[in-house]
């Protein structure tokens, strides 16, 4: 298990402009490191993936928020996030003659869209797209926003083989909140494994420690079904 280098601002970490990813910069040509965290570097590639930080919105995002206040014109939503979102009813599908707290209430959570943030950091969000929902059931699990990367995986893999192997429904938050809804015994597999991939997410081999870790988990619920 070889962990990554730990970097720190101002830190030459290249010399071929070209390979500047990202929480890097370039100056006089070389590569220099924007951010503490841990240096992933390959052949094509250098970036710095931040040990620890709040999550920062940008439109596009999917997030999983709480609502923390319910007014006349839609719904305040906590996104686990310095600056607080906005849900207006004109986001939010079926409004039409129902009370607001009978449509979303204080405390409820909801899967949106970050659809803009204004200058003043003013997030608004939207509940007009498939994958957004009110939770309504299953299990909500927090991690760290900056493993979000890891736990979704290159192209997505390592969300699929969570899914493909464990046929758990799940939506990762940008915010760092993920969403799991399933059978109880395969879900708790799930959230172990999300914490143990943001434990090690700095750490070489993780795809293969997270596939023999299903592995044994799912060979463990057999043996007690007999």
């Amino acid at each position: 298990m070889n962990a990554r280098k730990l970097v720190l601002p101002g830190d030459l970490v290249s010399t071929n402009p070209r390979t500047a990813g990202y929480g890097t910069f370039v100056e006089n040509g070389k590569v220099y490191a924007k951010i503490m965290g841990l240096m992933d570097k390959t052949d094509n590639m250098v970036r710095i993936i931040p040990l620890k930080g709040r999550y920062i919105p940008s439109p596009g995002d999917v997030v999983i928020g709480i609502v923390r206040e319910v007014v006349s014109n839609g719904w305040n939503v906590d996104i686990n996030s310095p600056y607080q979102a906005f849900l207006p009813t004109s986001e939010k599908p079926e409004v039409r003659g129902r009370k607001m707290n009978d449509i979303l209430d204080m405390d409820d959570a909801i899967i949106a869209k970050v659809i803009a943030i204004d200058p003043k950091m003013k997030v608004t969000l939207t509940m007009k797209d498939k994958v957004c929902r009110p939770i309504r059931f299953g299990r909500i699990v927090a991690i760290n926003p900056t493993r979000v990367p890891r736990v979704i995986g290159k192209k997505g893999s390592m969300i699929k083989l969570l899914k493909n192997e464990l046929g758990v429904q799940i939506v990762v938050g940008q915010n760092g909140l993920i969403w799991l809804s399933g059978d109880r015994r395969k879900v708790d597999i799930v959230e172990e494994a999300i914490y143990k991939i943001e434990k090690e997410a700095h750490t070489e081999g993780l795809t293969d420690r997270i596939t023999e870790f299903i592995k044994r988990r799912k060979e463990g619920l057999q043996n007690e079904r007999r």
